[in-house]
């Protein structure tokens, strides 16, 4: 038996994608009587209150959704020896400090995630209204073989280890893709989705995802509710390109965190990974503006955010101030500082990456290289308790124990253990006195998404003025020093700190002696800048950050129309302009029935013809549906082209009254006899002789590009090269050719995968111009006008169309279309060069059977 929540669990396993249905009961909104749960009707947007006379004041509402709930729950035997469920507060858990960071007047916060304990199915629904009533947390219950299969066996085995770069080269090494955890992952993420729905008010509410166990959650909800206002915040790495490629499912997962609003990651490096997938594997390209970074997908603008999370200032401080630490650093003085020995701390989880070995080995090379530290200096390693479980924690802990026994056996003597390692569980205050008493903080992880331990241990050592008696110190001799990784995400942050490569034992050792040899003054320096940051950038700052970032990016759902395309986790939103909308060939094919002066501008290449073909000629079948719309004596019509005019007259030379732009309009020629002419003044092409050696540079050292000479243009090409560098080098082109070309009367502009120099003031805008000029000239006012483009280079003509009302007759009927849904000037779409090629070929029938006539 399972929870409400569990249905339709295996549509993902069978390879179906999943639906939705609307749930017989839902926990109301806002819970104003304990223990009630509220029956409502079947609309899954109403929210419901189980008080007809609460207040109606609604306060701004924000669901933190996490795997694991910031709850304890115990079960405890009462006087009548009946065991009952008791919850409390996980202090420790960063979602609880994240509310109280935002504060608790403006923001209502409601949990949703797992229990760490299993709760049986005959006590899930009381469980679930319990906690309701008393934490604001909805429980998500699993059965036990399915959360196994998809935490310990898909978050665990598959992705934590490929987001931390180990790829599964053996059976041995990682795990290696497996469908059916991967069945499960999904199918955990649906049923998250369902428990959401159960409390959501969509319009309202704001959905914050943490963490890489719920990475396709975003298409779940975007699927069910098209505006909802969502964030994702990713805790740990994200892998470079090379890595993240390995994964099977790379595509599904990269698509489903886009259906976020905002994603967040701890560095610029995280980041920097995410963005070089999506172009790599999806084409999409990213912009800055205005200090924000953007993916524009589908219509919508996916941000993304940079900032490591902080420490709870508050919660750690006030463990600072308890007796019952200051007791413990007295003991901890007592143990080292009174009988000589300088205390080096390392904190840790029992993980492969945490690379606690690695530091071990470091301490061992300290005592070969420096003997002067035998017998000083003791690190205290802490083992936190493992949370993955399998082969490689196992190894992690033989092995740490081993090493620790090595040393020990080596350098030891009576009285002194050069490493004591602690693998029993620590309270936080105990950890926090050895943070007060530690010289040096070691954290030498091999991978880390971020690690805290280093902010906790500054902010510990900053202490208190009881503290300060303890150790005997004034409030102005604060000092501390810190050893971490490279690889680890707090490490941009600490810029006081002694960076290394975990992996170079003897690096590391050395980093240990310069800390220890500093001078106070500077480790003082040290500190004094660290706790600046640290203190300033807590996890309230953080959680208030994305938030208000959240809301930024959310700010337009409201007035715009969205759309869901794709099936599974294909599913995406296209959101665009209320007044944008499909071209109906209905409509327009009825317009061009009863109107009698037509003027037609079609683009070519990702118009007529398929940007990805390779053979960019016309076939057969187009040049008989031009030739059909040019017969029409009601039309004019001009196909416009970034090609040369030699080749365009070639490609359509079989049609007489077609009129042809070459080189987005500076040649033009209203049919085939006619003379070309040129819609800017003729300048001198000297330019070319400054453009072309700079562009060849880039040429030579960029693999795949090419250059394309015009008559009046020069084209860089970076289609065939790697995205990321020709990316990269197009914007260097672009400033060296605008610097060198600052006094030339020509523009230099980026377009998709090209860089092109051309003359000023020549664009498509003046095809368009042209051609409404020329039937004013024959003192003919079109009552139709089509104009049809694919990028951003067409904008002008629809800028040119859509705003020249004298140019045209009264009730003119005007329809400017793109190929495809996205942001443009345009009031009408189609979906593809098929559909446009479609419409085109009515169009040209209709002509066909007035030619007839």
């Amino acid at each position: 038996m399972v929870s409400r929540s569990y249905s339709n669990l295996l549509e993902l396993a069978s390879g179906e994608s999943p639906t939705f249905e609307n749930m017989n009961r839902r926990i109301p909104r806002i819970m104003t009587v304990a223990g009630l749960i509220s029956d409502v009707d079947d609309d899954p947007l109403e929210s419901v209150c189980s008080d007809p006379s609460s207040s109606s004041v609604q306060r701004e509402r924000i669901i933190i959704v996490a795997n694991q709930l910031p709850i304890k729950a115990q079960r405890k035997q009462d006087g009548n020896n009946k065991n009952n469920w008791f919850f409390s507060w996980d202090e420790n858990s960063l979602l609880l400090q994240l509310k109280d960071g935002l504060g608790d007047d403006d923001i209502d916060v409601i949990y949703v995630g797992c229990l760490k304990e299993d709760v049986h199915p005959n006590e899930q629904d009381e469980v679930s209204q319990i906690l309701l009533e008393t934490f604001k947390c909805v429980p998500t219950f699993l059965p036990g073989d399915l959360f196994t299969r998809y935490y310990h066996g898909f978050c665990k085995q598959q992705l934590w280890p490929l987001f931390h770069y180990m790829l599964p080269l053996s059976p041995d090494l990682g795990g290696r893709f497996n469908r059916s955890l991967w069945q499960a992952y999904v199918s955990v993420n649906k049923i998250f989705a369902d428990r959401i729905m159960e409390v959501i008010n969509p319009e309202d509410d704001y959905v914050w995802i943490h963490d890489y166990h719920l990475m396709v959650l975003p298409t779940f909800l975007r699927k069910r509710f098209n505006r909802v206002k969502l964030g994702f915040f990713l805790h740990s790495p994200f892998p470079s390109s090379e890595i993240y490629k390995t994964l099977p499912i790379r595509e599904e997962l990269l698509r489903a965190l886009l259906n976020s609003d905002l994603i967040g990651f701890h560095t610029f490096d995280y980041a920097r990974h995410f963005l070089s997938c999506c172009s790599r594997m999806l084409g999409l390209s990213y912009e800055s503006k205005r200090g924000y970074i953007g993916i524009e997908y589908y219509g919508r603008t996916v941000s993304i955010k940079i900032l490591p999370v902080g420490i709870h200032m508050g919660q750690l401080q006030s463990v600072l101030s308890l007796p019952k630490t200051e007791e413990k650093v007295a003991e901890l003085i007592e143990q080292f500082s009174d009988k000589g020995k300088i205390m080096l701390l390392g904190v840790d989880d029992m993980d492969i990456f945490k690379g606690i070995s690695l530091k071990l080995l470091a301490m061992e090379q300290l005592l070969i290289q420096h003997p002067e530290w035998h017998g000083k200096v003791v690190l205290v390693q802490i083992a936190n308790p493992a949370r993955g479980k399998g082969k490689d924690v196992k190894e992690v802990q033989s092995d740490t124990k081993a090493t620790a026994k090595q040393i020990n056996d080596r350098f030891g003597k009576p009285g002194y253990d050069p490493v004591i390692l602690i693998e029993e569980p620590l309270r936080f205050y105990e950890k926090v006195a050895y943070y007060v008493v530690a010289e040096c903080c070691l954290v030498t992880a091999v991978r880390d998404g971020m690690n805290l331990i280093p902010y906790e241990y500054i902010i510990s050592r900053q202490g208190t003025e009881k503290l300060d008696k303890v150790l005997g110190i004034g409030s102005s001799l604060k000092k501390s020093m810190l050893v971490v990784s490279e690889f680890i995400g707090c490490s941009p942050s600490l810029s006081g700190a002694i960076r290394v490569n975990p992996w170079n034992i003897d690096a590391v050792a050395d980093a240990v002696d310069s800390a220890l040899e500093m001078a106070d003054s500077e480790k003082q320096l040290r500190h004094e800048k660290h706790y600046k940051y640290v203190s300033t950038h807590d996890v309230g700052y953080w959680a208030r950050s994305f938030l208000q970032d959240l809301e930024r990016t959310c700010s337009d759902h409201v007035r715009r129309r969205w759309w869901g395309i794709g099936f599974g986790l294909s599913f995406r939103v296209v959101a665009l302009d209320p007044n944008f909308k499909k071209l109906s060939m209905e409509h327009i094919v009825s317009a061009y029935k009863r109107t009698k002066t037509r003027a037609i501008l079609l683009d070519y290449d990702g118009t007529l013809m398929p940007q990805a073909s390779i053979d960019k000629s016309p076939t057969s079948n187009s040049i008989k549906m031009l030739n059909s719309l040019c017969r029409d004596e009601n039309n004019m019509v001009f196909l416009v082209s970034a090609k040369s005019r030699k080749t365009l007259a070639e490609w359509f030379s079989p049609c007489e009254n077609l009129g042809i732009a070459a080189e987005h309009g500076y040649f033009l020629r209203l049919k085939r006899d006619a003379e070309w002419e040129t819609c800017a003044p003729v300048t001198d092409s000297s330019w070319k002789l400054i453009a072309e050696p700079v562009m060849k540079l880039y040429t030579e050292t960029t693999d795949g590009s090419t250059i394309e000479d015009k008559e009046t243009a020069l084209v860089w090409c970076y289609e065939d090269a790697d995205p990321d560098f020709g990316s990269c080098q197009a914007k260097e082109l672009l400033n060296h050719l605008e610097s060198v070309l600052t006094n030339e009367p020509v523009t230099v502009k980026s377009g998709l995968n090209h860089v092109e120099v051309k003359p000023q003031g020549v664009n498509k805008g003046i095809v368009a111009k042209r051609l409404l000029s020329a039937m004013q000239g024959k003192e003919i006012s079109p009552d139709f006008v089509l104009c049809i483009g694919d990028d951003r280079s067409d904008e002008d003509m629809f800028e040119v169309i859509t705003s020249s009302g004298p140019s045209m007759a009264p009730r003119a009927e005007v329809f400017a279309c793109t190929v495809g849904r996205k942001p443009s000037k345009a009031k009408y779409y189609l979906d593809d060069t098929t559909d446009i090629v479609r419409m085109v070929q009515g169009l040209a029938c209709v002509s066909d059977q007035i030619v007839l006539c």
